[in-house]
C-alpha cells in the first residue's frame, strides 16, 4: 500500500513540474512577443546633442560658447533602446566639411540638416527620421594674431660607435606662422618638434615630425615637418694652432696651441691649422699680465672640440 502511494505521489510531482516548465515557456514566449510589438513601434523622443566643433582655420578660433543642437527622433523602440543607452550624446562637427556662412561681424551659421545626418549616422538610422528645432545653427569665429617663429628639432638621436651627427639637421620649412590669443603668441619665441628618438644610427635618415601647437593653444597651416639628418663616421685629429694677434708684433711661449678634436671622415684631408683661430685676452696684456689667457675662437662647424691646451701663454712683445 505504502509503495503504491509513492507511485501515485512521484507522478503527481511529475505532473506538476512539467505544467510549470509549460507555463514558463509560454510566458517568456509571450512576453518576448510583446516586448517586439512593443519595439516595433514607432516613438517620438526629444532630445539634444552637444556639438564639437573641430578642424577650423588655422586663423580662427571658436569663441562661441559650448553649442548643442535640439531635435526631435522618430524611431522604432530598437533604435529608441540604441538611443537610450548612448551616454555621451556628442558628434563632431568638422568645419572644413561644412558650408557655413558668415552672417555679420564674427556669427557663422551652416544648415541644421548636417548635424541631422550625423545623429543619423551615429544612431543608424535615415536623416529623414530626425526633425531639427532650428533649421541652423548659429556660433561665433574670432580671428586670431599671427607670427613667425623658427621651428626647433628635439633630437633624441644616439649614433652607432664612431658614428656621429654630421652638420646641422635640416628641416624643411625652418619657420611656420602661427596663430593664437594675442596674450599666448607674445609669449613664444619658437615652436618645438615633437621628439625625434632613434638609436644606433649610422647613415643619413629623413624623418615626418609633427609639430607641438602646446595642446592645441595655438594653430598652425603647417602641422608637421620633413627633418634630414647626416651621419657621418668621425675620427679623432690633433691640430697645432698658431697663437698670433694682428695688433700687434709679439711672440708667445707655447706658440701654438694643441687642439684634439673629432673630424668627418670626409673632411680629414681639408682640415688644416688655419681652420681655427686662437683669442688672446687682449684687457691681460693692456694691464701688462706676465701671463695671457689663450682660447680657441673659431673651428670648422662640422668639427667637434675634445680638448685644447694650453689655457695660458707667456709672451713677449717683439720692438
Amino acid at each position: 500500500m505504502t509503495d503504491e502511494l509513492n507511485r501515485i505521489k512521484q507522478k503527481v510531482e511529475r505532473t506538476n513540474k512539467h505544467s510549470a516548465f509549460t507555463f514558463l515557456v509560454f510566458l517568456a514566449i509571450s512576453t518576448a512577443a510583446w516586448f517586439l510589438v512593443k519595439l516595433s513601434e514607432d516613438y517620438v523622443t526629444q532630445t539634444s546633442f552637444r556639438l564639437q566643433m573641430e578642424e577650423m582655420p588655422a586663423d580662427k578660433w571658436i569663441s562661441s560658447a559650448e553649442q548643442s543642437a535640439k531635435m526631435s527622433l522618430n524611431i522604432d523602440g530598437f533604435h529608441t533602446l540604441r538611443y537610450k543607452m548612448i551616454r555621451d550624446r556628442v558628434v563632431t562637427i568638422p568645419l572644413n566639411e561644412v558650408s557655413y556662412r558668415l552672417e555679420n561681424g564674427n556669427t557663422y551659421s551652416f544648415s541644421s540638416q548636417y548635424v541631422a545626418e550625423k545623429v543619423a549616422e551615429k544612431l543608424g538610422i535615415n536623416a529623414s527620421d530626425i526633425t531639427m528645432n532650428d533649421a541652423k545653427i548659429y556660433f561665433t569665429m574670432d580671428a586670431l594674431k599671427s607670427k613667425v617663429v623658427p621651428i626647433v628639432l628635439q633630437s633624441n638621436v644616439t649614433t652607432a660607435r664612431q658614428y656621429d651627427i654630421y652638420g646641422i639637421p635640416m628641416i624643411d620649412p625652418s619657420s611656420v606662422t602661427i596663430y593664437g590669443p594675442q596674450e599666448v603668441i607674445d609669449t613664444i619665441k619658437t615652436v618645438r618638434t615633437e621628439p625625434l628618438t632613434m638609436n644606433n644610427v649610422s647613415q643619413n635618415f629623413d624623418a615626418i615630425l609633427p609639430l607641438d601647437l602646446l595642446g592645441g593653444c595655438i594653430h598652425s597651416n603647417v602641422e608637421e615637418v620633413k627633418v634630414e639628418v647626416q651621419v657621418e663616421k668621425f675620427t679623432e685629429m690633433d691640430v697645432e694652432v698658431p697663437i698670433k694677434t694682428d695688433s700687434l708684433k709679439m711672440r708667445f711661449f707655447p706658440e701654438t696651441m694643441s687642439v684634439k678634436c673629432l673630424v668627418a671622415m670626409r673632411d680629414y684631408a681639408s682640415i688644416k691649422p688655419e681652420s681655427f683661430t686662437v683669442a688672446v685676452d687682449k684687457q691681460q696684456l693692456k694691464a701688462m699680465q706676465p701671463l695671457l689667457d689663450v682660447r680657441l675662437a673659431s673651428w670648422p662647424p662640422t668639427v667637434q672640440i675634445i680638448s685644447t691646451r694650453p689655457d695660458k701663454v707667456e709672451y713677449l712683445i717683439v720692438q
